[in-house]
């Protein structure tokens, strides 16, 4: 990959893999950091990457930055959920629907939550996701299939309870 090339890339993936990394993590600051972070190891590794691949590329290592942040965010959000427990939540029960949605979604395993708002969010069709998540497109098919139930009955308990 050329310089020319990886200022393309850049210019055109920028916005998309910040809008993925910010409905993934809800934190402007986390989703500059992952975006950053991913262009960075893509020009250390410009030499080894094809141009014509680094779509796939830049949102597989952005996939991968995601989980591995979130993993480390839990470790930490467990440490000090042990130290203090707050209630507060679980008395507020006004939820607006996105807020229901977001929720749900944070609730599915990250690989299902990763193609829900691929595909959903980003639009892109089962190939390019199978290539950025390293799947066939049988297998996404299949998580998307599951993620979008686990959504719907999370949804659907929800509407019984209110």
């Amino acid at each position: 990959m050329t310089r020319k090339e990886y200022n393309i890339a850049v210019k055109e993936y920028s916005g998309r893999l910040y809008g993925y990394a910010l409905k993934y993590l809800k934190n402007t600051e986390d989703a500059d950091d992952i975006v950053q972070d991913v262009f960075e190891k893509l020009w250390k590794n410009r030499k080894k990457v094809i141009a014509e691949k680094a779509k796939a590329w830049l949102f597989t290592c952005a996939h991968n930055a995601l989980i591995n942040l979130i993993k480390k965010n839990s470790r930490i959000k467990y440490q000090e959920d042990t130290v203090s427990q707050d209630t507060s939540d679980c008395h507020s029960r006004d939820f607006e629907m996105k807020e229901v949605i977001e929720k749900s979604l944070a609730l599915l395993p990250p690989i299902q939550k990763s193609i829900i708002l691929l595909r959903d969010l980003e639009g892109y069709n089962y190939k390019e996701i199978g290539e950025i998540l390293n799947l066939t497109e049988a297998q996404v098919k299949v998580y998307l299939f599951r993620a979008r139930n686990k959504v719907k009955k999370q949804l659907k308990d929800l509407t019984i309870l209110v």
